[in-house]
């Protein structure tokens, strides 16, 4: 089955940066739209970036300028570059296709922002 792995989250202090990492297997992946999720304590998982198939990208306003979504199809891995992160970022981050493939959600990589 659709397998997503994410890594590369960890704690780090306002300002700091940190790189994720989702490897997809059983997908075909460079054809399709795939997408950076997160979900902070008591909120609904929302929506942080989209890249397709071509590498076309977009962010939602409060990341934009500060995070860099990219993919490396020869390794069906996706990447978010974080940068200049705040305690707002602090949530359990996903990736999965766009729009969301709801079965093969997987166990996210927590990221934490101290102040």
């Amino acid at each position: 089955q659709v397998q997503l792995v994410e890594s590369g989250g960890g704690l780090v202090q306002t300002g700091g940066s940190l790189r994720l990492s989702c490897a997809a297997s059983n997908i075909f992946f460079s054809r399709i739209t795939m997408g950076w999720y997160r979900q902070a304590p008591g909120n609904q998982r929302e929506l942080v970036a989209t890249i397709t198939s071509g590498s076309s990208t977009n962010y939602v306003d409060f990341v934009r300028g500060r995070f860099t979504i990219s993919r490396d199809n020869t390794k069906s891995t996706m990447y978010l570059q974080m940068n200049s992160l705040k305690p707002e970022d602090t949530a359990v981050y996903y990736c999965n296709t766009h729009p969301p493939l709801n079965a093969v959600w997987g166990q996210g990589t927590q990221v934490t922002v101290s102040s």
